[in-house]
This record gives C-alpha cells, structure tokens and sequence, in this order.
C-alpha cells in the first residue's frame, strides 16, 4: 500500500510539475481573481499563443498589430488585458463612471455575427468586473441601442454601418475613449467598409490617449495603411503567421472529391454521416437558392443567408448553438461571422472565388484546440482546385465519394449504439417473438441482427454509386485490354 501511495503521489508531483512548465497558464497573467474563476468555469487554464504573446503588450498600453490564424483565439487576446486595463490597470483612474457615461471602449467587426460573439465575451468577463457592454448592428432597431447608450456603457461593439450612423446621429461620443479594437481588419476591406472605418477612427480627437488594436489575418495594403496612420509609432506587431505558405487551419483535415450539381442532395447527407462524428456541420453554398434548397432537401438542417430577417437569424444561430439542428446550410454571409468551437465538419458544394474564402471557410472547424474535417466538392468538368491548394499550402486529399457499403457501416455503428442503450427491461416482450424469427428465418443469430441493425439505420437496400460522378445506381467500369482499342 506504502508503494502504490508513493507511486500515485510520484505521478501527482508529474502532473503539477507538467502543469508548472506550461508558460502560458493563466496563473501566470495579470488577470484578477474573478475572471480566472470565470475561465476556469469555462474549462480555460491556458492561453492561446496569440494571447499570451499580445496579453502584456496591449495590458502595458502599447498599440498593437495582431496576426493569427483563424480560429486561434484572437477575441480573447483583446477581451482579457482590455478589461483588465480598466478596472486595475493605467487607465483605471481616468475612466468614466455612472449614468449616462460614454464607452471606454470601442470594437469594431465586419459582421453582426462576430460582432454578437464578441459582445457575449465582453459580457461574460465584463459582468464580473463590473463593466457593461452593448452590441450594435444594423437590421435591429435604433431605439432600444439608443436607449442603451442613454443609459451609459463601458464598452461598445458592432459594425462600421451601425456605429457610423450612432456617432452621426450623436448617440456615441467619443471624447472618453481609452481604447479602440479592429478585428477581421482584412474582411473590412473585402466587404467594403474602408469609408466607414476610416470615418470611425477619424472622429477621435486626441489619439494620444487611446490605445489602438488591430487583428488581421493578411495585411494587404489598406490595412497597412490604417495601421500607419491610425496606431503610434511605438506600436508592437505580433505575428502567428509571417510569411508561412499554409495558411489554412493545420488543425483541420483537408479533402476533396468530385460532384456534379445534380448529385449534392444524394451525396451530402453520405458525406455528413461518415465524416462528422455525429457533431456539428456547416455547408457553405454560393448562393441563397441553393442554400434554402439544400436545407430543404436535408432533415434536420436550417438555413442561413442575407434574406432571412435578423430575429430568424439569430433564432437558427441559437438553435445551430444548443444542439437543437446539427446542419447549417450557409451563404458566405456567415463563413466570417460565425465562432462556433465544436462543429466537427464544413463541406464546400463548390470550389469558392478565391482562396480566403477558401481558408475562412474552412477555419470554422478545428477551433480552440479542436480538429476537423473539411470536405470541398468540385466538378471535375469545369473547377480547378490546384490553384487553391497552391495558393493556400493546403495538402488536399483526393477521395471519391463515399461508397453505399462504408456509409451502411458508418450507419450501422451508430444504429448499435441505440440499441445498446435500450433498457433490458423490453426484453421479455419480445424475447419470444425474436427466438420464432431465429427458428423460422434460417439465418444465424449475427445475420439476423445485421439485418435488424440495417433496418434500424434505414436501410433495407444497398445502392450502387459512381465513382467518378458521385451519381446513385451508376457503377464505374474500368477497361482494360492487352492491344490498343480504336474508336471510330
């Protein structure tokens, strides 16, 4: 008993002493005690690379540049110092309180959904310092956001659009601003946004005393720029991805396999059943049409895109969120937007525009320390995808489409589970039925049951599939002869 006491404290001391290497533990931060009970709370012990290397420089009260990888925490690394920075740092003392105060602090985002992912942040960590947050998009009324700044808050968050029409409409005064946020700087300019985010930033009158950040993932020129003329001299520069060729998440698999149009609806749900672990999946479409079609065609899935209105919006992210769908057909209006850390696999229906698109697209998976899987289909009669992979880094794995047998199996793993959890107690009531299918079907115990596990996964057929099209009740042949064939 001595030795195994011993042996169970040797790989205690192992374990605490593996913990006191890592360099990155929140312990290790100037972070006040009630937000390290709230990460912990949320299973968060460590930081990311992206914000232990930014936490110090931005809490210090330098400007920053920050580039990482989607998906590798760049919310937090602002979140954390920022309100730490108000409530026990160097502008503790000069910060607004009260009715009617104006922010300290002002984020701005290309879209409403990561403008509202970034809010629930703030909120989640600022409610427990004493810091309140308001979230501000366009497609919500103006008089409850109104109300809201009439009230006084610490910190806003929204769009360029919105906060624009606010500060014109002097709704936001700027005069108490400690600091300013951009993140997703790059996706500003994609979407158009370079007028309203320079008109933002000019409207501070002494710059001096704010503290300017910037994320982004590239720097293409109009980002450089606003770092040039908007952050100080002095300003530090992180950067997670330099000059890497792979740029894609290296946390997510990479594959690809060839699909006519007219094939999708038959195979997606295949791909959906044998690559995503029974976990989340999002599937991006180039269009609204396609995107509300291929819901429809798919139990169980919801769609997401421009024309649906933000309160059904936000209704269907709710729903993707808690578990009550597990498929979300979506427009590009959400491969930015959305910060969802356990969606398991991202199909593409085609190959995107360009390869960003790609890369955001398929940085939806495999976030926060987590793996994925990204599936992109292409017809092979008129898509190329070498330009993406070289353009990108990404390896592709080249598959053809999953094959009735494998998907029967996948099917078949997750039937055996259901039945495994049954109660015994059904079991007398239809023991006697199951011993006269045994007597009277002439099949052994195990054929019978594999019958009964296809019929429980919906099976009652196997279906043939084309290899080379992906199309049902095709099958490819493969000629071979010992002389040249001529055609005429």
């Amino acid at each position: 008993k001595k030795k195994k006491k011993n042996k169970e404290k040797l790989e205690k001391d192992d374990e605490d002493e593996g913990k006191s290497e890592d360099p990155n533990l929140v312990s290790r931060f100037r972070i006040s005690e009630a937000v390290r009970k709230k990460l912990k709370s949320k299973g968060i012990e460590s930081l990311f690379p992206i914000q232990a290397l930014t936490f110090d420089v931005i809490l210090d009260g330098t400007d920053l540049v920050g580039r990482a990888r989607t998906g590798q925490g760049k919310t937090l690394a602002f979140v954390l110092p920022i309100l730490e920075s108000l409530t026990n740092g160097t502008v503790k003392a000069s910060r607004k309180n009260g009715y009617g105060r104006a922010p300290s602090v002002l984020v701005l985002l290309p879209t409403r959904e990561l403008a509202k992912q970034v809010f629930e942040d703030f909120e989640a960590y600022g409610e427990v310092v004493g810091l309140t947050s308001c979230c501000l998009y366009g497609g919500a009324p103006y008089h409850t956001q109104e109300m809201k700044m009439k009230k006084g808050v610490d910190i806003v968050i929204g769009t360029p659009g919105r906060i624009k029409d606010h500060i014109e409409r002097g709704n936001i005064h700027l005069g108490s601003l400690k600091f300013r946020v951009l993140d997703e700087a790059d996706e500003m300019l994609r979407m158009g946004f370079v007028d309203d985010v320079e008109l933002i930033l000019g409207k501070v009158k002494d710059a001096s005393k704010v503290q300017t950040l910037l994320f982004s993932a590239t720097l293409p020129d109009w980002v450089k720029g606003i770092a040039a003329r908007f952050l100080k001299t002095s300003k530090k520069t992180v950067d997670l991805v330099g000059k890497e060729k792979m740029k894609a998440s290296t946390s997510v698999k990479h594959i690809v396999l060839p699909c006519s149009k007219s094939a999708r609806s038959q195979l997606i749900p295949d791909i959906i059943r044998c690559y995503s672990s029974s976990g989340r999946t999002i599937i991006f479409t180039e269009t609204k049409d396609s995107a509300s079609e291929l819901a429809g065609l798919l139990p169980g899935s919801r769609a997401l895109h421009g024309d649906i209105q933000q309160a059904q919006r936000e209704v269907t992210l709710n729903g993707f969120r808690s578990g009550k769908f597990m498929t979300l057909v979506a427009t590009n209006v959400a491969a930015r937007g959305l910060d969802i850390n356990d969606v398991q696999l991202i199909i593409q229906c085609e190959p995107p525009r360009d390869v960003e698109a790609y890369i955001h697209r398929s940085g939806r998976t495999g976030r926060a320390g987590n793996t994925g899987v990204a599936v992109m289909l292409y017809d092979p009669k008129r898509s190329s995808i070498s330009k993406i992979e070289r353009e990108s880094g990404v390896k592709f794995e080249h598959i053809s489409a999953p094959q009735p047998v494998d998907v029967a199996k996948s099917a078949g793993v997750e039937a055996a589970k259901i039945i495994a959890e049954v109660s015994d107690s059904v079991i007398p009531a239809f023991k006697s039925i199951a011993q006269e299918l045994l007597e009277t079907s002439g099949l052994s115990a195990e054929d019978l049951l594999a019958k009964a596990l296809a019929k429980a996964a919906g099976y009652s057929e196997i279906k043939s599939r084309s290899l080379l099209t992906s199309m049902e009740n095709h099958v490819t042949l493969l000629l071979e002869a010992g002389k040249p064939i001529y055609t005429l």
